[in-house]
């Protein structure tokens, strides 16, 4: 008699996972595959200005930093002195208080009259002239060349003792002075000056005027407003985002300016530091005088009164400057 062996049943196998993804998660690898691609390109491109930002920029920005710091004399290795730059600044340099009021009352002054200026011509030319983009092009001019050196001579034969304003005074029987060789008046002409490259603000002016609506204006008429009354309710309040941006811009531009100073008084200042501007001062302290370090310490100063200013306007304009609906 044999032994039975006994048969069970097979067990069910278990069903192999997959290792094939699906198609929707080999979408998303190749989506996210393509987008790594893309980065990688754009950071390659996008190198040379990183580059620059890096080197050309930053690095600079933090050695006058540092240098500011510093005795330094471009011939020497530099000293550190600590805050010693900046206490003579304020302590010590008459000159530097000097330069530091009249480049505020050249910004103080000059930008208002030529932001006015470049309104009052913006008005007119937004009347429908014919040929608005010729005389726009050529209101333009003065921005573009304001600030070149042969303006700035050309301006200092017009203004000197033999020049085209006293001859034209000389006509009517009046004695002109030497108008940039007077310390009363030297600084007069270049905020005239600058007040005469008006150009740039003009032309934003013009087209912040073009995005008025008309039938404002329309309204304004038949509720029997004249041209006074809408430009003080209508023109000025829309207008003043654009005022706000041509003021900040102008300011800025305005404490950096050097090039009319230097030409038109030989890079002096000139007559009695009447004409010496914050920028020219740094500009003899730095490659005249050789004391980089002090200079370096007025450009740092010169940042932050430029940031200090432009907070200021930023956090005023919440009570003066209207966006749409909101003030």
């Amino acid at each position: 008699m044999t032994d039975s062996i006994p048969v069970t049943p097979e067990r069910a196998l278990a069903p192999r996972r997959s290792h094939v993804s699906s198609p929707g998660k080999r979408r998303a690898k190749q989506v996210n595959a393509h987008r790594r691609r893309e980065a990688r390109t754009a950071y390659v491109f996008l190198a040379p200005w990183f580059i620059g930002l890096f080197v050309i920029t930053i690095g600079p920005i933090l050695a006058s930093l540092y240098l500011s710091f510093t005795d330094y004399n471009l011939l020497e290795s530099a000293k550190w002195v600590g805050w010693d730059n900046y206490s003579k600044l304020f302590t010590v340099d008459t000159r530097f208080l000097a330069s530091l009021k009249v480049t505020t009352v050249y910004v103080v002054v000059s930008v208002p009259m030529q932001l006015a200026f470049a309104l009052v011509l913006a008005l007119a030319l937004d009347r429908g002239l014919r040929g608005l983009s010729f005389y726009r092009s050529i209101y333009y001019l003065p921005s573009l060349l304001g600030g070149s050196v042969a303006v700035a001579i050309l301006w200092r034969k017009i203004f000197g003792s033999d020049g085209l304003v006293n001859a034209v005074l000389s006509v009517f029987g009046v004695q002109g002075a030497g108008w940039v060789s007077d310390p009363d008046t030297a600084l007069g002409t270049l905020i005239l000056l600058h007040v005469w490259t008006f150009g740039a603000p003009m032309v934003i002016f013009l087209a912040g005027l073009r995005q008025i609506p008309q039938s404002y204006y329309e309204a304004a008429q038949v509720d029997g407003a004249g041209r006074l009354r809408q430009f003080r309710s209508i023109t000025l309040p829309l207008l003043t985002p654009i005022i706000f941006f041509n003021l900040v811009l102008e300011v800025i531009k305005s404490f950096q300016s050097f090039t009319q100073s230097f030409i038109v008084s030989s890079g002096t200042g000139g007559p009695a530091d009447s004409t010496l501007f914050y920028t020219l001062y740094l500009y003899l302290k730095g490659f005249k005088s050789y004391e980089m370090g002090y200079a370096a310490a007025m450009a740092w100063v010169l940042l932050l009164i430029i940031a200090g200013l432009t907070g200021v306007n930023f956090l005023a304009s919440k009570y003066w400057v209207f966006y749409g609906d909101t003030k």
